[in-house]
């Protein structure tokens, strides 16, 4: 390259500014247009001014309670002392007579066990938020506010499905209060803030933020626990979690740690759930709940292609309780909802919690989804009621001679079925409404054996339709197959319970 080459003449000089200028502007443009990352917001400075405002609020709940002892584990323990003090009279000498009572004349005393946890006011009036497992079964408890202050205080009710209790204490002058937040609001990644009484350390203040949410621990049928990595400890059960402006988003209530110390998970009930369930322990002293009166299972792959749902999603039907709200409002075994007073029913555990925090005798439209197509239902919304155990006379029947029952081996499934006689349900102990076949044998290497069907189920539907022989159940195996389906569903009867099942058609041969 020779030394002009290098040197540009003014226009030429003009010329190549114009022209990076330009690229320089399409450039800017360019950044201007692209979209910009998500705006994290920074860590707080500090949580001072927070949990110094917060603090006054949060309590320590202690509780003391009776052991009840039947007697042997008691005389075990005397007895195991009553050889070491003799050994150790022995060995200083003394032979003396002790009375028989150990010496010292008295009757052994009750045993007490004692409990720690966390609260916090709702209202300057004296009403505190708690867990019921650390109140449950206390012959006494007590609070003691920030101010060292201890009162006794009386439960006002108790809600064992979310593991909640509702507290009153009388304070001579009102006490310091927090609000409720929005849990609904609540995103992955934002700040929280905890405050408790960790191993009965008294008021301790952690802070980390929100790991996950709409948890399911299996503590609970409503359970939709909200996640954090803000230590959580023995003695933190029952207290608040804040979010930055200072609402209680969560009631802290598990931890998940193989050494029961925190390992950075944590569990809280949600606020917006709790907040529903603490003004009806306040207004009637026990949780109403709205009932639906069905039974239900969740909807796997299998399960939606065999009720031709397009997506695995909804709460498909096991049972309906007769006479129930569903039943009056025409839902049926084998339906499928997908929605609920509006609210979309993407997994089964949803529909529960929808339901209960739905106003009793309210009529609410429910969508599901039967034969193929979506129908939309009216349903009058009942109030969920305590279990209650029901004694139910075993029925009996003649043991009269009987011909062989029907049977029939249905070869796409691997089982064979027969046909119910009075004989087969005084063996497996069916109930005399129960309608269907009988699973009497079940191929190991088979379809059916797949999916846990075993010898003593009852068939009540194949793809939804009644089967009362061995013939209905193969004729409804084939008519799935000869139309292109590869799997069947059946809906199950085992041990007083319904399960729908959906499985393979075997199609080898």
């Amino acid at each position: 390259m020779s030394l002009r080459s290098l040197v540009s003449t003014p226009s030429a000089c003009v010329a190549a500014l114009r022209s990076a200028c330009a690229a320089a502007f399409v450039a800017l443009l360019a950044l201007t247009a692209a979209p910009a990352p998500a705006a994290a917001r920074s860590a707080p400075e500090s949580f001072a001014d927070l949990a110094e405002a917060l603090l006054p609020a949060v309590v320590n709940v202690s509780t003391t309670q009776t052991l009840k002892d039947d007697g042997n584990s008691q005389q075990d323990l005397e007895e195991m002392f009553k050889d070491f003090f003799d050994r150790q009279n022995r060995d200083n000498g003394d032979n003396g007579d002790n009375g028989g009572d150990g010496g010292n004349g008295h009757q052994p005393e009750p045993r007490r066990a004692t409990s720690l946890g966390s609260g916090f006011i709702i209202d300057p009036s004296g009403y505190i938020v708690t867990n019921n497992h650390v109140i449950e079964g206390a012959d006494q408890i007590t609070v003691r506010l920030h101010d060292d202050t201890e009162l006794e205080a009386k439960i006002i009710g108790i809600d064992t499905k979310t593991d909640l209790a509702l507290l009153k204490v009388e304070p001579k002058s009102p006490l310091p209060a927090v609000q409720w937040g929005d849990s609904d609001k609540t995103r992955i990644g934002d700040w929280v803030l905890a405050i408790g009484n960790p191993f009965g350390l008294g008021g301790s203040v952690t802070a980390g933020i929100v790991s996950a949410r709409q948890r399911d621990i299996n503590a609970g049928p409503y359970d939709d626990f909200i996640q954090t990595d803000a230590s959580i400890n023995r003695g933190n059960s029952g207290g608040p979690m804040f979010d930055m402006d200072g609402g209680v988003i969560g009631i802290n209530t598990a931890i998940y740690s193989p050494s029961g110390g925190s390992v950075g998970i944590g569990f809280a009930i949600p606020s917006n759930l709790a907040r529903t369930v603490i003004q009806q322990l306040r207004d009637f002293g026990h949780a109403r709940r709205g009932w639906l009166g069905v039974r239900i299972q969740s909807v796997s792959p299998e399960l939606a292609e065999g009720l031709r749902l397009p997506t695995p999603k909804g709460a498909l039907v096991a049972n309906v309780t007769a006479g129930g709200p569903a039943d009056t409002a025409g839902i049926k075994q084998g339906d499928v909802i997908l929605e609920f007073n509006g609210h979309p029913i993407d997994e089964m555990r949803k529909l529960p919690r929808v339901v209960a925090e739905t106003p009793i005798d309210q009529d609410v439209p429910i969508v599901v989804w039967r034969q193929g197509e979506k129908k939309t239902l009216s349903v009058k919304v009942g109030e969920l009621q305590e279990e209650t155990e029901q004694a139910s006379a075993e029925a009996t029947q003649p043991k009269t001679p009987t011909a062989p029952p029907n049977s029939g081996k249905v070869d796409l499934l691997g089982l064979v079925v027969t046909e119910l006689t009075a004989a087969l349900r005084d063996q497996y102990k069916l109930e005399p409404d129960v309608a269907g076949v009988l699973v009497s044998s079940v191929d190991a290497n088979g379809a059916a054996a797949e999916k846990g069907l075993q010898e003593g189920d009852v068939i009540i539907e194949v793809d939804q339709k009644a089967v009362k022989t061995p013939a209905d159940v193969k004729k409804r195996v084939d008519d799935a197959k000869s139309n292109g389906y590869r799997v069947v569903t059946l809906l199950v009867y085992r041990g007083g319970d319904f399960q729908w099942v959906a499985v393979r058609i075997d199609n080898k041969g």
